[in-house]
């Protein structure tokens, strides 16, 4: 598996403008991630810079850490990559769209999500704005109250709330 063999840095334990972060394309991953699907988690990082975040364990305010490392550091790209349906790896995704806003300048960036740890799925950064707001959310599930069959395949907590778990 290679995990022992390999040390990745906690966003919160690294300087803004350290020489690796210069130009670099950063990965912003679930700490746990690599123990959900290493191989997702190796195919998603290859030949770029990993900080691995937990709002769980950490300060679950990042924004302001990654809008010191855009502006110390320019990045060229980044890619935020957690586990679909933590309420805490979620803020994540948020922090990076409210970096670029913080510092109103455009960051490459790419958001993925990995659905009950097999298969990675990109998600926009509109979904995650528009996942802030649980009014909007709320009117496009009574436009589409069929996503509730998806949710009913991914979700234990749902499962459990309509008496299936």
């Amino acid at each position: 598996m290679g995990l022992c063999s390999e040390v990745y840095p906690w966003i919160w334990s690294i300087w803004v403008k350290t020489p690796i972060l210069k130009g670099a394309d950063i990965v912003i991953a679930s700490a746990c991630l690599p123990y959900v699907n290493y191989k997702l988690f190796s195919e998603i990082s290859k030949g770029k810079v990993v900080l691995l975040a937990c709002p769980e364990r950490e300060n679950p305010t990042h924004y302001g850490k990654i809008a010191s490392i855009i502006r110390s550091s320019k990045p060229k790209s980044i890619t935020v990559v957690t586990v679909d349906g933590s309420p805490h790896c979620f803020t994540l995704h948020a922090s990076v769209n409210e970096a670029e806003y913080i510092l109103g300048e455009k960051v490459v960036r790419k958001h993925y999500v990995v659905v009950n740890g097999r298969e990675i799925r990109e998600i926009t950064p509109n979904t995650i704005r528009v996942a802030r707001y649980l009014h909007l959310v709320n009117e496009l599930l009574k436009s589409k109250p069929e996503i509730l069959e998806e949710l009913r395949k991914v979700s234990l907590e749902y499962r459990r709330a309509i008496g299936e778990y």
